[in-house]
């Protein structure tokens, strides 16, 4: 299954969104979620305990997404293994017919639920993307040759509204120099943020495709801009949010909202990545809304 890769190749405008595997081995709730999404998106990344806390394994839910039909990517941490671990997990999942992926350097333990647990980050996300570069070419890290060597399409995250820009063009130069072939971005809410980092990356080649969390009211656009680095909810949308005359008007803003920006982001990338944390039903209905019909 390699429809992700293809309509990227192909130069078509691509859906992604993303699901958190559980804490437990129930996952009748996100293969619904998998099953409901899966004519609407071309891949859904699975998040590797995000926030540190701790929560089943991505590859082998990857695995059991790939008998639905549901093409996965498998985010990868730095945060919990070391680069032996890393390389032998990648060849792992290649194994399970695995190939998509996005390098993350993760969030440190001390925030998450196990805030005793001892941090790894013995490689930084641009060094894992090599890695996986090597390992597709058929060595290993150290140069050691492979016994067959995996297919491997490796992205990374960016962050287009990051606050030094030059800073975040070069690191993120520099995962594209690894070898990164898409780049999927923080949360973006401002069209000119996400314009000036274009023009000042310039990535040729490679697919960016564009964050957004839809908003569900003012209360969670303040709450983003308070406590995710990296997300500014401008002040216009926040006013726009706080003029709804009840919930269920102030959620169809956030969906206009939300539509409008995708309408407006479409030339200045290869597609976007929905993190709908918990409107997952709503996305058929958000990419309808933005002229982008699946």
């Amino acid at each position: 299954m390699h429809r992700f890769e293809d309509r990227i190749r192909s130069g078509q405008f691509v859906v992604t969104t993303e699901l958190t595997p559980p804490k437990g081995i129930d996952l009748s709730g996100l293969f619904a979620k998998a099953d409901m999404l899966r004519e609407h998106v071309d891949a859904i990344n699975l998040t590797e305990s995000p926030r540190a806390r701790m929560a089943v394994e991505p590859k082998s839910v990857a695995h059991l997404l790939l008998d639905r039909g549901v093409e996965p990517i498998v985010q990868i941490t730095a945060r919990d293994r070391n680069r032996i671990a890393i390389q032998a997990d990648l060849l792992g999942a290649a194994l399970l017919g695995l190939r998509n992926f996005l390098c993350l350097s993760g969030d440190p333990p001390a925030n998450g639920d196990h805030p005793d647990a001892k941090p790894v980050f013995d490689l930084r996300a641009v060094d894992m993307i090599r890695a996986a570069r090597e390992l597709s070419q058929g060595r290993d890290l150290a140069g050691n040759a492979l016994e067959g060597a995996p297919e491997l399409f490796v992205g990374a995250a960016a962050h287009p509204a990051a606050p030094d820009l030059a800073t975040e063009v070069e690191h993120t130069k520099r995962k594209i120099d690894a070898g990164a072939k898409f780049l999927q971005t923080q949360a973006l809410y401002d069209p000119e943020a996400l314009r000036r980092f274009v023009d000042a990356l310039r990535p040729d080649g490679v697919a960016l495709l564009v964050g957004i969390i839809p908003l569900k009211s003012a209360r969670m656009a303040a709450w983003l801009n308070a406590n995710v680095p990296g997300i500014r909810v401008p002040d216009a949308l926040l006013q726009e949010l706080q003029s709804a005359t009840d919930p269920e008007d102030e959620a169809r803003r956030g969906m206009e909202i939300t539509a409008r920006i995708i309408r407006e982001v479409r030339d200045l990338c290869s597609g976007v990545h929905i993190m709908a944390m918990g409107w997952e039903s709503r996305i058929p209905e958000l990419l309808q809304a933005a002229g982008i019909r699946r």
